[in-house]
């Protein structure tokens, strides 16, 4: 398994991945056309342009040979209320294909996230689950994340029993 920077010339591939990846694991919490307008946010050519071009943002491809099975997005400049400015980045989004669950594929990708905050002198990762996914919080914690905080996701047309969500952090040192 290798992390591969994404480039611009690859957002076609990222929109295909990111919108199968997350549609199989989240399309049945929207209502409406929800997933619909909210993949079209996340995944619009102009935004992706935008955020691939950040210095602060890192999108990466999750491979295996010459398969593209998932990515991973990571804000190294995001801040978190407690902890001093520049000590935390920001594990924003990380979806692996279905085919590609439960091979330990997502292990090894978080070893080497934390590895790429560490080398942007971060002390902490934090990122924020839906707290009834609870298979996704037992990972995280197994990682040795902990719970932080309560938030909710602010998304038109998502359930709202589903809202609820965890922000969970680790120490990097």
């Amino acid at each position: 398994m290798q992390l591969q920077s994404i480039s611009l010339p690859s957002i076609p591939t990222l929109q295909e991945v990111g919108r199968t990846a997350y549609t199989q694991n989240f399309g049945p919490a929207w209502t409406q056309n929800g997933l619909e307008l909210y993949l079209s946010d996340q995944f619009g050519s102009a935004r992706l342009e935008k955020e691939i071009g950040d210095p602060a943002i890192g999108y990466y491809f999750i491979r295996e040979q010459d398969q593209v099975l998932g990515f991973v997005k990571v804000n190294y400049e995001a801040s978190l209320a407690g902890f001093e400015v520049g000590s935390c980045c920001e594990l924003e989004k990380i979806y692996l294909l279905q085919e590609a669950k439960r091979k330990g594929l997502g292990t090894a990708v978080m070893k080497q996230i934390m590895a790429k905050a560490r080398s942007f002198n971060r002390s902490y990762l934090f990122l924020c689950v839906l707290d009834s996914n609870e298979k996704a919080i037992a990972f995280y914690q197994k990682l040795g994340f902990h719970f932080h905080s309560k938030t909710r996701l602010e998304a038109e047309f998502f359930r709202e029993d589903l809202k609820g969500m965890d922000r969970m952090l680790i120490p990097l040192s």
